[in-house]
């Protein structure tokens, strides 16, 4: 059982997080939810397609021009309240690795925090178990926030994973945060290059054998691109795809752009795999 917020899902429910960006420099839509009304339109559209979660992060993954602590809570914080008011049961994920801002937005409501680099920050998973949080553990190959990975190597890019994020997670237990809130996800892109994210997805059902709801962030990301030499914008067929394979492997949370899309395509896998009844079954029967 996974418990975030108010919501329970169990084992084999496919769960998809939306994201929402709250940057001006966003890699995929350039900053369309920057401001307030269209970023609230975005939560509200991908709640009605969906989405239990809204991942709502103030800080571009990538390079860029700096944002500061401050101004990474000035973007989201304000934010997270008025969702929280506006969606009660919708559980709020924010994208940070800062503790600090991990610490106010916890504060204004969020119930998950989405540490993407990795426990850079090792107090953020302390502000997670103080506020009795959801912390997601991600391997970022050790990689510094905002940083591109430059001929990284693994000798076994699985173990590596393993081993961070199941550290990671039983740390976070370890410091308080309950068991049944915190997830792992592999990273793609992060600390990779393209060949690492295609293994990590190949032989995500190691990560799945650890107990641990793994959570994966595939959407649009450079590993598809690159693999199908696609730019930004041309990306979503790959992303389907790498998503089947991941829900067929057992992951469970899948961050996304697509919110309706990747609604069907983790419908369709959990039919096919049994966990699922189809909506109409009329074939054959009349």
């Amino acid at each position: 059982m996974l418990r975030l917020g108010r919501r329970e899902f169990d084992t084999h429910e496919p769960v998809i997080m939306a994201i929402v960006n709250r940057t001006p420099d966003s890699f995929y839509d350039q900053g369309a939810t920057f401001r307030d009304e269209p970023a609230l339109a975005r939560v509200e559209q991908a709640v009605a397609e969906g989405a239990a979660i809204v991942d709502i992060g103030g800080v571009k993954a990538g390079p860029g021009e700096e944002v500061t602590a401050e101004e990474e809570a000035r973007r989201t914080v304000g934010f997270v309240a008025e969702v929280r008011r506006r969606f009660p049961d919708v559980v709020i994920s924010v994208d940070t690795w800062r503790a600090e801002v991990g610490e106010a937005v916890c504060e204004a409501g969020a119930d998950l925090l989405n540490d993407a680099w990795g426990g850079v920050d090792p107090r953020l998973a302390e502000v997670a178990a103080r506020y009795k949080v959801g912390l997601v553990c991600t391997h970022a190959g050790g990689a510094e926030p905002r940083t591109r990975p430059h001929r990284v190597t693994y000798d076994d890019v699985m173990a590596d994973i393993l081993k961070v994020t199941v550290g990671l997670a039983e740390r976070a237990v370890a410091l308080g945060v309950p068991r049944e809130s915190v997830l792992i996800d592999p990273g793609h892109d992060f600390g990779k290059n393209t060949r690492h994210s295609l293994e990590a997805t190949r032989r995500l059902d190691e990560m799945v054998a650890t107990g641990w709801p793994v959570l994966v962030s595939l959407s649009n990301k450079d590993f598809v691109g690159e693999t199908l030499d696609k730019p930004v914008k041309e990306r979503v067929l790959g992303t389907l795809a790498t998503t089947a394979v991941s829900a067929w492997l057992g992951a469970q949370v899948y961050r996304v752009h697509e919110v309706a899309e990747t609604r069907q395509v983790l419908e369709m896998v959990a039919s096919i795999a049994g966990h699922r009844v189809p909506a109409v079954a009329r074939r054959g029967l009349a």
